[in-house]
């Protein structure tokens, strides 16, 4: 009578019975472990690397702070690995930046009018600059500062 009633097969109907009556689960869980889908980087093993490939060139902020942040949207994120062999949506890789500690939030323009042209060159040299010069320095030259007479 309730297959026909509510068009739910009978196999459904049985397994929904032995649910109620199975003891509820004490880890707050709803499902059982290891229901439902996987997640993106377990069924891609280098997709957290090939986003990070793709984020660390323009990111913002400095590395050990709690706040970094990158100028890319997550939907052109998403279409970048997706073209790159790794399927994915523009929420799994919102989900991704904030578990590697990026902030999502959008800067607001407080002036008008169009950046300049050469800007992201710009930021994309001084990043290799600063990178340069952040390599360690071998024990010859360090400089060690003179004493005051």
């Amino acid at each position: 009578m309730v297959t026909r009633a509510t068009g739910v097969s009978r196999p459904t109907i049985y397994k929904a019975l032995e649910e109620i009556d199975a003891p509820p689960l004490t880890d707050g869980r709803v499902r059982q472990p290891g229901a439902g889908r996987k997640r993106a980087t377990e069924t891609d093993p280098e997709l957290a690397d090939a986003l990070d490939a793709l984020v660390d060139p323009d990111s913002r902020g400095d590395p050990e702070s709690p706040l970094r942040w990158t100028c890319k949207s997550t939907g052109q994120l998403a279409l970048a690995l997706t073209r790159a062999g790794h399927p994915v949506s523009s929420v799994t890789v919102g989900v991704l930046l904030r578990e590697a500690g990026y902030s999502l939030q959008a800067n607001s323009k407080t002036t008008k009018g169009g950046q300049h042209p050469d800007r992201d060159a710009q930021f994309h040299y001084l990043n290799e600059r600063a990178a340069s010069f952040a390599q360690p320095a071998s024990r010859w030259c360090r400089w060690t500062p003179r004493r005051r007479s």
